[in-house]
């Protein structure tokens, strides 16, 4: 018999059955932190035998009688589901058999269709208004066995309700007045028999009343109303009208339908009527298992749901893998065909999930995240009133214990949740959202009203947690033997296991903790565990200190010390604390042991360093590393003691001071001792050798060790941190007192070491400095038939040979410390040789070549000597020389009317007068015309206080211009300031006038009758500055020039020097006659220029 059912409708009586079952159950929750604090036995999720069978009677009961389509992702094959559930419920073959035939012989179901009409769409206006007033007749037709395609079925899918299905079969809506999308919401159960000749009918009328003309006519709104006017006219007076129907065959349905069907025409007039939305549901009635009829359709599928998913669970880990949740295809086709048979809603259906996968979740391994999605549909779906007071009661007994659970779980989350399996934050942070959507639901809410905020039970949880977790730390811990030594390390490897935790805390859980509850469990473990790591830290050294501190358990407090700055530095800075730590001033508890432990370091420091030498072979590492295995030996045990000192760390700034001060004092130390045995280890090693090219090279790697030492000692102010240092100490020393110590500590080390640096450099240098003295001297010696280039060649190999074994065998440092000292001996023994070859000038070019090709090695573009260190005063100086002494006579003549010409240029003083001339050059005639205007201001060379002034005019020098007699002008009688304007012309080419040197040489006399004549002065004109000598054009206005007079030098010039010892050479000797008369007059007269 078809009922239809109404909307959900409240229930007043079991509301207040809900609300004092509630409020019962909130007076037996006396404490929820007490109640998660204990250790929850998980419930059992296991049937007795009777239930087991019941149950499996009631699957396969499900699994025959079947109905309807399958989903796409259902299973088709009812062996199939009969194979898994036979596997899930551990039936043996011969008992799954006998329960097959037992539930065949039972008694088959009711059949029903659940049809719900929710709405239409677009469906005809039959009314003058152009709406309807729409209602359905709905029901089954059975027995019908036409095929669906058949021109007989077409027809009988046009018949109405009425003609085809009887009228106590005949179901009926509501009727929607004026609509042409009415809305129903209306559900019906329909029975039948046989699915595969049944078939759904349903038709939509237009309800039509009785009314007048008039009536009518005032509904009347187009000309279409007007047509329907004279339609209905026509017709019989109260005759509904058809607007369309839907007929569905149930065998095409699946188990659950819900679509919009077009509503079909009876003719062919109107093909588009509109949509109707139906939902089919096939459902059960009166099933004969005996779960079925004992217990309530919810109690029994809750209990198949947690039957398949356990079989689901201990599946996947008897191969090994964990469950992700996601249910076969065989349990999903008989869940959801056993909801849908027993008409659970989809609210109950999600109430049953969350107790079955709560329960399973207690005692079962797989993912929390498959709560999230039951909670979900019952906060989405919640309504209290929809459930029975067993029902209220059993969902607050799941949020109870599934909160005591999780909380169980949290507070052992370090053994629960190990990092070492990698998907353990993923699950911590999903059992976390579990458990923070659970609380937020309004179920959870309603039904626990008292329960505290969950961040809070979570805090004094992971509280508890952390205690329990370092007292079990500490038991496992505790050593077989007791002894003060045993016992501190095992107090360090418990600080250890601490510091690993909090850094877990802090990268991994606290982001967890923090993002999904605000929780910081960083913070309240690091201030949980420093209390007791405190307490047990000053007991231990409270003990230690009343004895003398050994070695070893001063490396033992040391180690210890360390991990506790490390603990420290791990929790909040001074400014960030709301108060003070038990960990605060720790390092007084071990002020005791900074003896031993200083000893320890230097003891350990000094044993390394003479392990290192006396097993370093003084062999280079590599063509790039140039210092022995000692040397890194060192640099490595000094690394340890900036290490150590850097561990230690003293916070007492006075005390850090004299730590660090004994620290530097260590290793300067160090470094001397380190001095004094590679040199041992070297006289020990070449004791035996012949070759002394081995000694060499064990000589160089001695200073590449020490120059190698020398840098590690430069960088302890770095290493040891001095600038912090200072800092800190600043206000309890004297000023001035940090650098007293430990810089004048520093200074003095590294003054040690590069004396021993520079001795050893030096006695590499002597070996060379022979070699080049004799390569020098023989290099003078050689024929003179043999080039400069060629006779340089024996000294260059010489060097090239040593100076590339030494770059080889020395790092650069020292190799510059070398080539410095061999170029300082170079330049002393070629300025020896230089000046015992003054009058040979193929010697000196010899050796300017030399000299210059020295320059070109010892620079070795740039990988040598810098050009700061090669331009030294004595190189300049021996360059000047060798440039003069290698140049031929008359080159030292143009270079001494060079020097001249630059003393007449810087001379601005007329204290000796000056004569004024005009010179041009005429390049068509190739004539120099000299006009001498003047003289002024002469010096009175004569007894009478005046002179008799003449001028001479020469173009020098006279190898130059050979053919060129001197001109003379006229001599002038007592007049110092005569006025000559005499013209001169000289016939001479432009080419030997414009080399270097070139100039017209102006001497002025004063006329003597019975002796020589006397000097007033020189002045020279450089000849390629006249004009018209270095263009074509003629020149024009001729500019005068006035020319100082000068003296030569009174002190002998070096050029004239230099020409005076070639003895052989009759030009030289000529030049430097007339210019030491010239020098001779100058130094008659006086006062001289300047005085």
């Amino acid at each position: 018999m078809a009922t239809p059912l109404s909307h959900p409708q409240r229930r007043p009586p079991l509301l207040r059955q809900a609300i004092k079952i509630r409020r019962r159950r909130v007076r037996d929750l006396q404490d929820p932190l007490a109640q998660t604090a204990q250790e929850l036995e998980p419930p059992s999720h296991h049937l007795s035998p009777e239930e087991r069978a019941l149950l499996y009677e009631e699957a396969l009961y499900t699994v025959l009688h079947r109905l309807g389509q399958p989903e796409p992702s259902h299973v088709r094959e009812a062996s199939e589901l009969l194979q898994y559930l036979q596997e899930a419920f551990h039936m043996e073959p011969e008992e799954h058999q006998q329960m097959l035939q037992q539930v065949q012989k039972l008694e088959k179901p009711v059949f029903c269709l659940k049809a719900t009409v929710k709405q239409a769409k677009g469906i005809l206006g039959k009314d003058v208004s152009g709406f309807s007033d729409p209602y359905c007749l709905l029901g089954i037709e059975q027995g019908v066995g036409v095929q669906g395609g058949s021109p007989g079925s077409r027809h009988r899918q046009k018949a109405v309700v009425k003609h085809t299905i009887p009228e106590e079969q005949t179901h009926r809506t509501q009727v929607i007045a004026q609509t042409l999308n009415p809305v129903w919401e209306e559900t019906f159960i329909l029975e039948f028999e046989d699915i595969s000749n049944s078939s759904f009918h349903l038709d939509m009328w237009d309800m039509d009343t009785v009314e007048s003309v008039r009536q009518k006519l005032g509904e009347l709104t187009d000309l279409h109303g007007l047509r329907r006017i004279f339609k209905e006219a026509r017709k019989d007076k109260g005759q509904d009208d058809f607007l369309g129907n839907v007929v569905v065959r149930l065998q095409d349905l699946r188990c659950r339908e819900d679509q919009w069907y077009p509503l079909e025409p009876c003719t062919e007039t109107y093909p588009d009527r509109g949509q109707c939305h139906l939902q089919f549901q096939l459902i059960h009635k009166r099933r004969a298992p005996a779960a079925s009829r004992s217990q309530p359709s919810y109690t029994v599928h809750l209990h198949l749901l947690q039957q398949l998913v356990s079989h689901e669970v201990t599946r996947h880990q008897a191969g090994s893998t964990s469950w992700d949740g996601s249910l076969s295809p065989q349990a999903a086709t008989i869940l959801f065909l056993h909801a849908t048979q027993k008409d659970l809603s989809d609210f109950h259906q999600s109430l049953a999930q969350w107790l079955a996968y709560s329960r399973l979740y207690q005692s079962l391994e797989f993912p929390s995240s498959c709560l999230l999605h039951p909670i979900t549909s019952i906060e989405y779906q919640w309504i209290q009133g929809r459930l029975k007071g067993e029902q209220l009661e059993e969902l607050t007994a799941s949020f109870s214990k599934l909160l005591a659970y999780g909380l169980s779980l949290l507070r052992k989350f370090r053994s629960v949740f190990p990092l070492s399996v990698p998907d353990s934050p993923a699950r911590l942070q999903s059992l976390l959202r579990v458990l923070v959507q659970m609380c937020k639901m309004k179920a959870f809410r309603e039904l626990c009203p008292d329960s505290a905020p969950l961040p809070r039970l979570v805090t004094e949880t992971l509280r508890t947690g952390t205690v329990e977790w370092f007292h079990l730390k500490q038991q496992h811990h505790q050593p077989m033997v007791q002894g003060m030594l045993e016992a501190g390390k095992a107090l360090l490897s418990l600080v250890q296991d601490i510091i690993g935790d909090l850094h877990q805390c802090q990268h991994t859980w606290n982001k967890i903790f923090q993002n999904t509850l605000k929780v910081d469990l960083f913070s309240m473990a690091f201030l949980e565990l420093q209390w007791l790591v405190a307490k047990r830290v000053q007991d231990h050294t409270a003990v230690v200190a009343g004895s003398p501190v050994s070695p070893e358990m001063g490396e033992s407090l040391f180690q210890l010390y360390v991990s506790l700055k490390e603990l420290c530095q791990l929790g909040p800075g001074p400014a960030e604390r709301d108060g003070v730590l038990a960990l605060d001033g720790f390092h007084r508890w071990f002020r005791p042991a900074i003896p031993s432990w200083l000893q320890k370091t230097y003891s350990v420091a000094l044993a390394r360093v003479q392990r290192a030498v006396q097993m370093d072979e003084l062999v280079p590492l590599s063509e790039l590393t140039k210092h022995s295995t000692s040397a890194v030996d060192l640099s490595t045990c000094f690394a340890q003691i900036s290490h150590t000192a850097r561990q230690l760390d003293w916070p007492d700034p006075e005390e850090a001071f004299m730590i660090t001060v004994k620290f530097v004092e260590d290793t300067c130390r160090l470094a001397l001792v380190y001095c004094s045995l590679i040199k041992a280890r070297a006289r020990e090693l070449s004791a035996g050798q012949k070759d002394q090219g081995q000694a060499a090279n064990m000589l160089c790697v001695v200073v590449n060790d020490m120059e190698q030492l020398r840098l590690v000692i430069g960088k302890l102010p770095t290493q040891l941190a001095w600038e912090a240092l200072e800092q800190r100490v600043g206000a309890v020393l004297e000023q001035g007192q940090l650098q007293n110590t430990l810089h004048a500590q520093l200074q003095g080390a590294l003054a040690g070491l590069g004396h021993e640096i520079r001795t050893g450099v030096r006695t590499l240098a002597e070996q060379l400095e022979v070699g080049i003295a004799k390569h020098i001297q023989k290099l003078v010696g050689v024929k003179e038939s043999v080039l400069p280039e060629d006779a340089i060649l024996p000294l260059m190999k010489f060097l090239e040979v040593k100076l590339c074994y030494l770059n080889t065998n020395l790092v650069q440092e020292n190799f510059s410390s070398l080539l410095t000292l061999l170029w300082t001996h170079t330049l002393t023994v070629l300025m020896e040789v230089a000046a015992s070859q003054r009058s040979c000038p193929l010697a000196s070019s010899r050796l300017k070549i030399a000299l210059q090709n020295l320059e070109i090695c010892f620079y070795a573009e740039g990988c040598g000597l810098p050009p700061a260190a090669l331009h030294t005063d004595t190189f300049q100086a021996l360059q000047r020389d060798l440039e003069l002494q290698a140049a031929s006579s008359r080159e030292l003549i143009q270079k001494y009317f060079c020097s001249r010409i630059q003393q007449q240029a810087e001379t601005a003083s007329e204290e000796l007068g000056a004569v004024t001339v005009k010179a041009s050059y005429r390049t068509s005639e190739q004539k120099l015309r000299v006009e001498l205007l003047s003289a002024s201001s002469l010096l009175p060379l004569d007894s009478n206080g005046s002179s008799d002034p003449f001028v001479q005019l020469t173009l020098e020098p006279r190898h130059e211009f050979p053919e060129l007699a001197p001109r003379e002008t006229q001599k002038h009688k007592k007049d110092l300031h005569p006025l000559f304007d005499e013209t001169f012309e000289f016939l001479v080419p432009a080419e030997p006038c414009q080399r270097d040197g070139a100039c017209l040489l102006l001497t002025v006399l004063d006329h003597d009758t019975l002796g020589a004549d006397d000097l007033e002065g020189e002045a020279f004109l450089p000849l390629r500055s006249v004009p018209g000598l270095t263009g074509t054009e003629e020149p024009g206005e001729v500019p005068q020039t006035r020319l100082p007079l000068t003296y030569p030098a009174l002190n002998g010039d070096p050029i004239l020097q230099l020409l005076e010892s070639r003895k052989g050479d009759r030009e030289a000797q000529v030049f430097v006659r007339l210019r030491r008369q010239r020098a001779k007059q100058a130094s008659q007269h006086a006062p001289r220029p300047g005085q």
